[in-house]
């Protein structure tokens, strides 16, 4: 079968747009582009195998790194390597906790820990009322610490009440026993 212009019902043969080949100018780049690759990976090899027979890496004029840096440049450089943004971001907020929740409420509602993996701030207020309240304000709590930190970083508030006194051991109490809410149920 043939495409041919005189059948009728076929279309005719549409001829496609040839890419035309690099000539002059454009030759000379690419074999420069080829020509510098090639020359800056000699010049790499050479450069570790005179570091090897020197015995290493040595000082030099050129920053490295090996050079000291700015404490802060340090621990923002660590941070970065070991992934600890999120976290990092976090801890951030437990320290600014006054300002974000504001004077009033951070007296009685302290956090306490987050888990980055559910993405849950811990709280701890000092009574079952601040408790309550702050149960209320923790869908405004969520939106304000996603708008600081980035989308999605903190989920969910868990609001944790005071913790009651702790449990006494005494002469009248049987080994096992879970206190007074053991007998009825």
């Amino acid at each position: 079968m043939t495409d041919r212009m005189d059948q009728p019902g076929r279309p005719s043969p549409v001829p496609e747009p040839s890419v035309p080949e690099p000539s002059g100018v454009d030759l000379a780049r690419v074999a420069l582009r080829a020509a510098k690759e090639q020359a800056r990976a000699r010049g790499a090899a050479a450069q570790q195998k005179k570091q090897a027979r020197r015995g290493g890496l040595r000082s030099g004029a050129r920053a490295d790194g090996r050079d000291p840096l700015p404490l802060g440049a340090a621990i923002n450089r660590l941070i970065t390597e070991r992934g600890w943004e999120t976290p990092a971001a976090v801890g951030g907020v437990m320290g600014r906790w006054p300002q974000m929740v504001g004077p009033e409420v951070a007296q009685h509602c302290e956090p306490q820990r987050y888990d980055e993996d559910a993405r849950v701030l811990t709280v701890r207020c000092d009574s079952t009322a601040w408790a309550t309240q702050l149960r209320l304000l923790a869908p405004q709590l969520v939106a304000r610490l996603n708008a600081d930190l980035g989308q999605g970083t903190v989920k969910m508030i868990k609001v944790l009440g005071p913790g009651g006194p702790p449990r006494r051991y005494g002469p009248l109490r049987s080994p096992g026993s879970t206190g007074p809410g053991d007998t009825y149920g």
